[in-house]
């Protein structure tokens, strides 16, 4: 039964579905019609098949409550005119017949589900809300469909260069597969994001996804946050904990920067790839697992097998596919495309979006200046230049909405950034 994520539940409230009910008795019109105003939903009832036809053609209605048995046009007659006309809604069938055939029969026709006459409450109320959540669930993909066929990107990703269309028809490609994917890039340059893509594309986008920082992680904690561990494996474990290894089955683990494992942890997570199984730390029993492995790391591999810091099997086992993310440096025409989506972001969801001039726009394409130098406060900039104008742009837009001084000095910063070789001042506009 798929589950209603909270979007969606909060967007019931706002807007509830709506369900037409038909059925030539008033008392099952009127039950059908509370059961669902108890499920959120917004009910309209009719008597006909002719009534049910013109509230469809003038209303939107997501779903249909209709009695097989109807006075002048029969429900299954109603059925087919549904499932031709308007096949986006969903109908349920109410019939004097449960048996199996008759099941397979309404199936056959369109219907999406049946309730057996007479029936009780909260069989009903049950069947709706599976109903529902199916809907909501169809609604959500078409408007994730829809969102990626317009957005000039894939998923998170921002872009519409050729390299990036590469990347785009390998995740697509490489999404329905289950083999494992490593992902090769600079800092920054979005890896996390196309492993984020492969999942959420994939048959597995309903299970876990699960990333791990390995260069984040202190050593001695990798074993035990990836194999899980029992209670009394070490000092200060007091109850048994699950792995990541197995939290994410039957979904998909990221292994972020997994050059930085170290040498004697690969042999262990080479031997659970290929048993497909796990052994917590402190335990004597290994447990199955069913994930999908997708690795990525900044770092040469081929070098680090050579200089003995990274294990060849385990390279050849994770580099089944091989995605490479080509930075912004080689890409720089999506340069206008990120900056719009960053100042999107960025901008007062209640006021206009802040935009910056076309000049502007041009000296960022033609410099590279801007994301080498370091900002003009003791932090230091992320590292990845499509993450150093993503920060330079937050940066000087925060301080420009909350301090005079601080915007003119960082409108300054900005600009030096922007055009050091030219000296031409940048113009930014809301």
């Amino acid at each position: 039964m798929p589950a209603m994520s909270e979007e969606a539940a909060v967007r019931r409230e706002v807007v509830p579905m709506n369900i037409l009910i038909v059925d030539d008795e008033q008392s099952i019109r009127e039950t059908c019609a509370t059961v669902s105003e108890q499920c959120g939903m917004k009910a309209v009832s009719v008597a006909t098949a002719d009534e049910a036809l013109e509230v469809l053609e003038h209303s939107a209605i997501d779903i249909v409550l209709t009695d097989l048995k109807l006075q002048q046009t029969n429900g299954v007659e109603l059925l087919k005119q549904v499932h031709d006309l308007h096949p986006e809604v969903s109908v349920v069938v109410l019939t004097q017949y449960g048996t199996i055939e008759s099941a397979v029969e309404v199936t056959r026709m369109g219907a999406v589900d049946y309730v057996t006459k007479p029936f009780r409450i909260e069989e009903l109320r049950s069947r709706l809300e599976r109903v529902a959540r199916a809907v909501e669930l169809q609604q959500e993909n078409r408007l994730l469909r829809e969102q990626l066929r317009t957005r000039p990107g894939f998923g998170g990703l921002i872009g519409v260069s050729m390299k990036m269309q590469r990347v785009y028809k390998m995740i697509e490609k490489v999404s329905q597969h289950e083999y494992p994917v490593l992902v090769l890039g600079e800092s920054g340059t979005g890896k996390e994001l196309v492993a984020r893509s492969i999942h959420f594309s994939g048959p597995r986008k309903d299970r876990p996804f699960a990333p791990v920082d390995c260069s984040a992680l202190v050593p001695t904690l990798i074993e035990s946050e990836l194999f899980g561990y029992v209670k009394g494996a070490f000092t200060g474990a007091m109850q048994s904990k699950q792995g990541l290894l197995e939290a994410a089955q039957g979904g998909t683990l990221f292994l972020d920067e997994i050059g930085d494992m170290p040498v004697d942890l690969q042999a262990k997570l080479l031997r659970a790839l290929q048993e497909r199984e796990v052994k917590p730390v402190g335990s004597t029993e290994r447990r199955q697992i069913n994930v999908r492995i997708i690795a990525a790391t900044n770092r040469d591999l081929e070098n680090a097998i050579r200089s003995g810091t990274f294990r060849q099997d385990l390279f050849f086992r994770l580099n089944v596919v091989q995605i490479k993310i080509p930075p912004l440096r080689d890409r720089k025409s999506d340069i206008p495309i990120l900056v719009t989506a960053f100042l999107e972001k960025f901008s007062d969801p209640r006021g206009p979006v802040r935009t910056i001039s076309e000049d502007a726009m041009r000296r960022l394409g033609r410099s590279s200046t801007w994301v080498t130098c370091r900002p003009t406060c003791s932090i230091p900039p992320p590292k990845g230049r499509r993450r150093r104008m993503k920060f330079c742009l937050s940066r000087n837009w925060s301080a420009a909405r909350f301090s005079a001084p601080c915007a003119k000095r960082a409108a300054t910063s900005f600009r030096r950034r922007a055009c050091s070789a030219s000296g031409r001042p940048l113009s930014i506009a809301s």
